[in-house]
């Protein structure tokens, strides 16, 4: 029979999944309540804001810091579906 060679040394990948699916549970709590919340409340002042652009040029840094927040579901998502560490990764 066998002489137990080559048994239970395998790489297998199914350790890598589990904190990257960690991961990806956080960054869904974080768009579902920060990421949306907030990009809802801070939506409706870029809107106001937005056509003032045109003739205002301050106000363009402004619209511009706006959107990145108002865009702040699609990063959190982006990093859920890549499993990434919320620190340092």
């Amino acid at each position: 029979m066998g002489s137990g060679e080559g048994e239970g040394a395998g790489s297998g990948g199914g350790g890598g999944l589990c904190p990257g699916l960690l991961w990806a549970i956080l960054w869904f709590l974080v768009l579902w309540f920060l990421a949306w919340p907030i990009a809802f409340f801070i939506a409706w002042l870029y809107i106001l804001l937005l056509p003032f652009c045109a003739c205002i040029d301050a106000i363009k840094d402004v619209c511009e810091a706006l959107l990145k927040v108002v865009q702040l579901p699609l990063t959190c998502a982006e990093n859920m579906i890549a499993m990434k560490p919320m620190c340092g990764g």
